[in-house]
């Protein structure tokens, strides 16, 4: 580390972690030490020849933005030659779709759906506050950490747009007229919200008051004890943001991303529902035999539940305002986030103190497997980095599994 700056040469790769589009993810030790991460490890050449060069680019500049309890925090960034990589934090707990199959029936309790979507809801809202529409949402990119709660992770098929967050209001004077926008881009940055769903009250209510007591001042005290002054709201949806690529997962994918219509941030809210869906029953609503199949069920077929299942009516609710085909009329394609936090299936969650909320299950304390050294040439292929062979020749850069 002369420098100062930490490279390949200063990491231990233990074992692949999993593989997506652009590169595989594998469990690192930085040397000489305990510490533990994921590196996620990217062939140059064959995003090169699969022009996705700029998807892993977009990933990376993405991950440099996050500042969020539930979302992942880029240590370091390096290349080689060959490669490209990404060191983020490691999480012991596994993701949510592993963990759903270890369940009874292989769904989630209601009460435990609510709080990985609670966490889930307050990801989404802030990365569309930044102008990052996900796009990949699915129980395998949530994962969970060492405390229990989680942390949303894969953002390779990302869309980055143009936001302008917004505070929103209720009218004081209970009237009809519509809520009334009041903007400070100083007080809008996510550095002003902690956590994303809370408003700074030192940031925010001053100039609202302000006017308000001179108008409160001159009406009966009687009346005032009566008011209640609704907080201000933070909307901070992409309305604006347009696609045309086809991207995501068969299952997941929204109605308007098949039928090549372009897409906007209302996608997020489209794969929320099926998320939720999926953590209370254990499938996804329109999965049928085949893709082709499912992507005519997306678009053709309406939703239906269980008759066997004992899902709450407001978890029922929430699942079909989420899964409506038209994106114009979806939960949450408005106002976003907001939306979805007043429903009465989150009704009692706390959002300003959720990391404080007891998850429903805690990983057991991570025991690295015993060091063993392992050449690359009898590597397991499942070690085999990405764009590279295990036989310890050629031309590409070796890695160290131990």
């Amino acid at each position: 580390m002369r420098d100062g700056s930490l490279g390949l040469s200063h990491f231990r790769l233990l074992k692949r972690l999993g593989c997506g589009d652009i590169g595989s993810v594998y469990l690192a030790e930085l040397r000489s030490t305990s510490c533990h991460f994921a590196m996620k490890v990217m062939d140059k050449a064959s995003l090169a020849s699969r022009k996705k060069l700029l998807r892993a680019q977009t990933e990376k500049e993405i991950l440099q933005s996050l500042d969020h309890p539930f979302l992942p925090t880029l240590y370091t960034h390096f290349e080689t030659d060959k490669f490209s990589c990404l060191v983020m934090e490691f999480c012991m707990g596994g993701d949510l779709h592993t963990l759903r199959q270890r369940q009874p029936g292989k769904h989630f309790t209601e009460q435990a759906a609510k709080f990985y979507a609670s966490e889930v809801l307050l990801s989404l809202e802030y990365l569309h506050m930044l102008g990052v529409v996900y796009r990949d949402l699915k129980p395998e990119n949530v994962l969970v950490r060492e405390d229990g709660h989680i942390m949303l992770s894969d953002f390779d098929l990302s869309l980055r747009c143009v936001v302008s967050p917004t505070l929103v209001k209720s009218s004081m004077d209970g009237d009809k007229r519509g809520p009334a926008y009041c903007i400070q881009p100083a007080c809008v940055q996510p550095s002003c919200i902690q956590p994303a769903c809370v408003v700074q009250p030192s940031c925010l209510l001053p100039r609202f008051l302000s006017k308000a007591k001179s108008k409160k001042s001159r009406k009966p005290r009687n009346d005032v004890g009566n008011q209640v002054s609704p907080l201000p709201e933070l909307v901070a949806e992409p309305t604006g943001a347009r696609s045309m690529s086809f991207v995501g997962t068969h299952e997941y994918l929204a109605p308007e991303i098949i039928k090549g219509e372009g897409h906007g941030s209302a996608v997020d809210w489209w794969t929320f529902g099926i998320f939720l869906y999926e953590l209370l029953h254990g499938k996804t609503p329109f999965k049928g035999s085949g893709n082709r199949a499912t992507l005519f069920n997306v678009v053709g077929q309406p939703l239906k539940f269980p008759e066997t299942s004992h899902v709450s009516f407001a978890a029922r609710d929430l699942i079909r305002g989420l899964l409506v085909k038209d994106p114009q009329h979806r939960l949450a394609s408005k106002r976003g986030a907001t939306e979805i936090k007043q429903h009465p299936f989150f009704e009692g969650v706390n959002w300003a103190l959720i990391r404080s909320t007891v998850p429903p299950e805690i990983p057991k304390p991570f025991e690295p497997e015993p060091k063993r050294p392992v050449t690359p040439a009898s590597a397991p292929p499942a070690a085999t980095p990405v764009g590279g062979e295990a036989n310890g020749s050629g031309s590409y850069l070796d890695f160290d599994f131990f």
